[in-house]
């Protein structure tokens, strides 16, 4: 019996289940306390009165069975229904949070390409404002242009406020350790006095102030060179001229030895005190891609301490005369050498120019012009008849920055005809220097390039001779006074380009050599007395393409014109002058041409 009893209570253990009322009040039910009617003493107790506690609630296995079944349906029902609703909020959670971030990346993307169009706004503005570099000004483009090389360049000033490495190029390397300074009158200068190209001479002009607002966008300049003279700057100022394009020196068209400028530190001090903008050129005679960007390295150094705030141009020319030697190099390896050295310009810090006549560049005549405009600024020579702006532009069909409309410009300070040009873009900021170290002050030195032997005895002219107050003919101007047989100077200097420094009255003078003596009863070789002094030669000769014969050696009247000398035709060469002219033998008559526009008849 004892273990029927145990089963029995075992069962109904494992069966018993709390009975569960809704209480009639929230605070009637104590869930910490037993009812007040029902304390067990122990499991015995509970156990022999489940049965009674069963009756009363209406408890049975049936309806435990029901209960367990409906709770068990209801609860899982719910716990789904949780998990959806759950799910499908985190979804939504995770939608919109994605279209945040899509948002926000859209948003700084567009802010990102604002900021950068207002940067390319910006860049522009500060090359129109003046702000194209710190170094090199702001420009200021206008009616006409080179904008490809304008984007290049406006683009490269950023890049370098210190001179660059030293070219590859070098003059060590050339086999040149040091430059010498050139002489005035110097036959291995392959820039003549006279005109660009095949241009011939130009109009004559006066440069005179332009008004405000004339030529908006437009700056009126001059290139200048030893070939000027001594210049006075604050006259040249006062006469409206802007800016000034100095060369700074030139490689000899034959030796291939590179020779300052004798006027080109003078005249960049002298400009920039002034407070005309500079720009500068070099003349080559490269002939290899090394050469040219040792001419670049020369032109940078000389260039670092001044302002240069204008395109720094390669000028070649004379490239078809037998005795240059870039006589036979073809338009691509011209154009070679003209892009080494520009690209070793640009390198440095400064905007890179190319130099030429319409003729040689018009439809890629002597240069591969489309590369050259491509990447730089292009300066070209036109002469119209009429000047600017009687003639509003160049004929040139090509884009183009600059245009040297004359080579017979007349300025206020400076003695000589010289080359005129507009530029198609301005600047409202005056560079700074790249090498901030001041530079040399130099005067004007008549003497520079010239190297005398010390000496000191009495001459005499041998019958007549001109004392000048420079060693050179190019300028009428320079004439002082005579000096005639039996009148006696000290002679102080000998020059190794044949003159003699002289001191006459207590000034110091200068006149050719050859028509002095020590000799005073020398009466030889008289003078002319006024004029160049020319070399007789016996040559034939032709023109490289088309030139004027003149009565005189002087373009300053069209009615010395006696004649047209065109490529092909050949007359006899019978003197070639230190004035840049030639004398011709023309039907019996002496007739003149300029020196730079002939070349020897094959």
């Amino acid at each position: 019996m004892k273990e029927p009893r145990k089963k029995e209570e075992m069962r109904r253990n494992k069966d018993r289940r709390p009975s569960y009322r809704e209480p009639e009040f929230e605070d009637e039910l104590d869930l910490d306390e037993e009812p007040d009617d029902v304390k067990y003493k122990d499991r015995d107790d509970f156990a022999e009165e489940d049965g009674e506690w069963e009756d009363e609630n209406g408890w049975d296995d049936e309806e435990d069975e029901s209960w367990r079944t409906d709770f068990g349906s209801g609860n899982k029902k719910l716990i789904i229904g949780g998990a959806a609703v759950t799910i499908l909020v985190l979804a939504v959670i995770i939608i919109l949070f994605a279209t945040y971030l899509r948002n926000g990346r859209n948003e700084r993307k567009a802010v990102e390409a604002r900021m950068n169009r207002e940067d390319i706004t910006e860049e522009i503005k500060e090359e129109a404002d003046g702000n194209k570099e710190a170094e090199d000004g702001g420009e200021t483009d206008g009616v006409s242009g080179d904008e490809n090389s304008r984007d290049m360049l406006e683009n490269k000033d950023e890049e370098n406020d210190s001179p660059s490495p030293e070219a590859s190029g070098s003059l060590a390397a050339m086999g040149q350790t040091e430059i010498t300074v050139g002489a005035l009158d110097d036959e291995q200068d392959p820039q003549g006095s006279g005109a660009a190209g095949n241009e011939g001479s130009g109009a004559a002009v006066t440069v005179a102030p332009r008004f405000d607002g004339e030529t908006e966008g437009i700056t009126t300049g001059i290139d200048v060179s030893k070939y000027q003279g001594t210049i006075d700057w604050k006259k040249v100022k006062e006469s409206g001229v802007e800016f000034a394009m100095v060369r700074v020196g030139y490689r000899a068209k034959s030796t291939g030895e590179i020779f300052e400028d004798p006027t080109a530190r003078y005249n960049m001090q002298e400009a920039q005190a002034a407070g005309i903008r500079l720009g500068a050129y070099f003349f080559s005679s490269a002939v290899t891609e090394d050469e040219a960007r040792a001419e670049a390295a020369f032109t940078r150094d000389i260039v670092a301490k001044y302002k240069i705030t204008y395109p720094i141009a390669y000028n070649c020319e004379d490239f078809q005369s037998p005795d240059s030697r870039q006589h036979g190099l073809d338009a691509s390896a011209r154009t070679a050498l003209a892009c080494a050295f520009l690209d070793e310009i640009a390198a440095a810090g400064y905007t890179p120019m190319f130099y030429a006549s319409k003729g040689e560049m018009e439809g890629n005549a002597q240069w591969n012009t489309d590369v050259l405009a491509a990447k730089y600024k292009i300066w070209v020579a036109q002469y119209p008849d009429q000047p600017y702006p009687q003639t509003a532009a160049s004929s040139y069909s090509g884009t183009h920055s600059m245009w040297q409309y004359t080579s017979q410009g007349t300025i206020a300070g400076i003695s000589k005809k010289t080359d005129v040009n507009v530029a198609y873009f301005g600047y409202t900021k005056e560079a700074e220097a790249k090498d901030e170290t001041p530079a040399e002050t130099v005067t004007a030195n008549p003497e520079v390039g010239i190297i005398f032997t010390e000496v000191n005895e009495t001459v005499t002219a041998k019958q007549e001779t001109n004392l000048r107050s420079e060693p050179s003919t190019l300028n009428d101007a320079s004439v002082v006074g005579k000096l005639v047989h039996g009148d006696t100077a000290t002679r102080t200097g000998i020059g190794h380009n044949g003159w003699s420094r002289v001191v006459y009255n207590g000034q110091t003078l200068y006149a050719v050599t050859n028509y002095l003596t020590t000799d005073m009863e020398d009466t030889g070789q008289q003078a002319p007395p006024q004029g160049p002094v020319y070399t007789q030669v016996s040559e034939r000769v032709t023109a490289k393409i088309e030139t004027n014969l003149r009565s005189e050696p002087s373009t300053a009247s069209e009615d010395t014109v006696v004649g047209i000398l065109r490529n092909g035709e050949v007359l006899t060469r019978t003197a070639v002058g230190d004035n840049g002219w030639s004398q011709l033998d023309y039907n019996g008559q002496t007739v003149y041409a300029v020196s730079s526009y002939l070349m020897a008849a094959e």
